[in-house]
């Protein structure tokens, strides 16, 4: 296993900056039973053991409980639930954080570049609305200003996860200008306000859910908490512009509440993050879950550029969204412009929820593939080089255009995956590029050769024909993270753990 100790990395999705921790919060960690046993063996182990372990809370959604551990005995017992063979895996509850520009920038309200560079206004004409009401973003944030006279008549009841009471409200700090309420301006702000401002979805309701305090931190398991309520309250949208460099192997929990999003048809947009990294090389989450219903979104400025902050990946990344200098709500019926992936981060979500009201049917995976069909091509390395426009989305839908599910992949050398086709009239026929990197047969199955770059063509009966993006052959969009690293937090604890019991998965 590696010997050099790694800290917590976490990446605050809202501009870039970043913390060194332990493993958050100290000594807290989930531990995750595959049955009933397994959640006999935690409840045991805190009961014998009083003074090196309290179960602190149990989260049914996910079959995990947070427990504390004593400092003193923690590798110990570490190693014990480790070895159980009905213990499935023990995580740190590491923090994760969100920071908008600390210092909002004077500008001139309705000046909204980002509205326009998307085609907004001809979009809402095309589908004759701005939305429905019926459709849901839960923005799971710093909370929002559910009083603000742009966003109060789209808003519906939230929860506070970080105060465990029913009152999201954003409680701004130094490290917290509103956040919360700036992502929710930019999803869905009405627009009905004189010297306000409009948002992408402006008759789209939103749901606050706070888990990040007033100093932009909150912790994984209120982090899942949110995702699981968000999911019982069944929205349509989550919209995430917060994250952590972390394992993938100290992500599973967080992987797996997003799962069960997807599982319940719940479409994910995640923030790509703020270090200028390519997220291919860098373990960052939620960004690089990588589940069906994921949308990973890098920034673009004005000019169609990437800030130099902004992360981007051709495996991990799907498209690029206004991010720079946009203007948004803040608390106390204010307005002004702040930076990152996390202001890219709603707008997409909003533009998700905008199609989801012209067909509810849509699930995450189709509308990810129709934004990067229909993207306008920038020089952002993402998985389709482009950025969303929501006319040219729309227009496609409504004109009942072909286009393929998914639009572009990252995938190992020999695997496979399937191809479907959006609108168009059966029977199909398929073509590959290049056969020598993959192959395709008439029902959309695709294997894998060698490493490479081909693209499918589909035609239909009709005549009518569309070719996919790039299809990566061994570009993985899996950076690792399982296997022999160490899932504790802290090398040193998986050191002394692995010392006591050898056989665990993740020593060597």
């Amino acid at each position: 296993m590696n010997k050099v100790k790694r800290n917590l990395l976490v990446v605050l999705a809202g501009l870039g900056f970043a913390l060194v921790g332990s493993h958050g919060y100290a000594g807290e960690f989930l531990v995750k039973y595959k049955n009933v046993e397994g959640m006999r063996t935690v409840q045991q182990m805190a009961s014998f053991s009083a003074n090196s372990m309290a179960v602190m809370y149990k989260h049914t959604p996910g079959n995990y409980m947070l427990v504390d551990l004593d400092k003193s005995n923690e590798a110990v017992t570490l190693a014990k639930l480790s070895a159980d063979q009905n213990v499935e895996w023990v995580v740190p509850n590491f923090q994760l954080y969100a920071l908008g520009n600390t210092e909002v920038t004077p500008a001139q309200l309705k000046d909204q570049w980002a509205i326009v560079k998307v085609q907004a206004q001809k979009a809402w004409d095309r589908a004759s609305n701005k939305g429905r009401k019926g459709v849901v973003i839960a923005v799971i944030d710093t909370g929002v200003d559910y009083n603000h006279k742009s966003l109060a008549p789209n808003m519906v009841p939230g929860y506070d996860f970080k105060g465990n009471d029913s009152d999201p409200m954003d409680e701004t700090g130094s490290q917290n200008p509103g956040h919360g309420t700036h992502c929710a301006g930019i999803a869905a702000a009405t627009g009905l306000i004189d010297g306000g401002i409009i948002g992408i979805g402006p008759e789209i309701s939103i749901m606050p859910l706070r888990f990040l305090g007033s100093d932009g931190s909150g912790d994984l398991n209120s982090a899942i908490r949110s995702i699981d309520y968000a999911i019982e309250k069944r929205v349509n949208v989550i919209s995430a512009s917060w994250g952590a460099a972390v394992p993938r192997s100290q992500a599973t929990a967080l992987i797996e509440a997003i799962q069960r999003a997807d599982n319940a048809g719940v479409i994910f947009v995640a923030a790509a993050a703020n270090d200028g990294k390519s997220n291919d090389t860098v373990d960052m989450f939620p960004a690089n879950a990588g589940t069906p219903n994921m949308i990973s979104v890098a920034a673009s400025g004005s000019s169609d550029s990437k800030p130099s902050w902004s992360n981007y990946g051709k495996a991990t990344v799907h498209l690029a969204a206004p991010g720079e200098n946009i203007m948004s709500t803040l608390p106390k019926d204010q307005y002004g412009n702040l930076s990152g992936t996390s202001m890219a981060t709603p707008l997409v979500s909003g533009l998700v929820a905008f199609l989801k009201s012209q067909d509810s049917s849509l699930t995450g995976a189709q509308i990810r593939a129709l934004l990067q069909t229909s993207g306008a091509k920038v020089s952002i390395e993402t998985a389709c080089n482009c950025r969303v426009d929501a006319f040219t989305a729309v227009d496609h839908f409504l004109s009942k255009k072909m286009w393929l599910v998914p639009a572009a992949n990252s995938v190992a050398e020999n695997s496979s995956f399937s191809v479907s086709v959006m609108n168009g009239k059966a029977p199909f026929k398929f073509a590959s590029s290049n056969p020598a990197i993959l192959t395709v047969n008439d029902s959309g199955a695709v294997s894998t050769v060698a490493k490479g770059t081909a693209t499918i063509t589909v035609t239909d009966a009709d005549g009518a024909s569309v070719t996919s993006l790039d299809y990566n052959v061994g570009l993985s969009s899996d950076n690792g993270g399982g296997g022999g690293d160490c899932p504790l937090g802290d090398p040193m604890l998986c050191q002394i753990a692995c010392q006591i019991l050898p056989q665990l998965p993740f020593c060597n």
